[in-house]
């Protein structure tokens, strides 16, 4: 019996995206820290960031999109929003993060799983200035959880697990 055609669509993500940024939180309130690799571990997240084995496997590491920080600047009527102030851990360009709902993914050497969305919390607006809370409704990500540990790096490709074939080859361009 051939597979039903939305099934095969949700299921065939040919683009492959890129990390742009990598960012642990210490701590609450704390300044988030800027890093250029981070080793994602089976049911603790990301190795320095606070939510590290505290909180539940479903928010263990959190992406937010390149693409949706430009509109989150461009509704707050900012030239960009630094991702500092998002809070999340991953930003990453060229793959669409909601299309992985219900998936694996591969990024760097690891291994994730959507686990949910990444909506917004009430530090947005202290964060991003009055309307942040809102400008972030709908860009806020998605969280995930590690299914396979690895280290993840900045310029590594994310893509959907099993579509390495569809894969640039390293170091060419996106």
């Amino acid at each position: 019996m051939e597979e039903p055609v939305l099934k095969k669509l949700l299921n065939s993500i040919p683009q492959v995206g890129k990390v742009e940024w990598i960012g642990l939180r210490p701590a609450p309130k704390k300044e988030v820290q800027v890093v250029g690799a981070a080793q994602a571990e089976v049911g603790k997240g990301l190795i320095g960031d606070r939510f590290k084995s505290n909180y539940s496997s479903k928010r263990e590491v959190t992406l937010i999109q390149h693409e949706h920080l430009m509109t989150v600047a461009s509704v707050l009527g900012k030239p960009e929003v630094s991702p500092k102030l998002t809070r999340r851990n991953i930003v990453v360009r060229g793959i669409n993060l909601l299309s992985l709902k219900n998936q694996r993914f591969v990024i760097g050497e690891a291994v994730l799983e959507t686990t949910g969305l990444c909506h917004p919390c009430s530090r947005m607006e202290e964060n991003l200035g009055a309307g942040g809370y809102n400008a972030m409704r709908g860009h806020g990500g998605i969280t995930a959880r590690v299914v396979k540990d690895g280290e993840i790096k900045l310029g590594d490709q994310v893509y959907l697990e099993g579509n390495l074939v569809d894969a640039p080859a390293e170091g060419s361009s996106f």
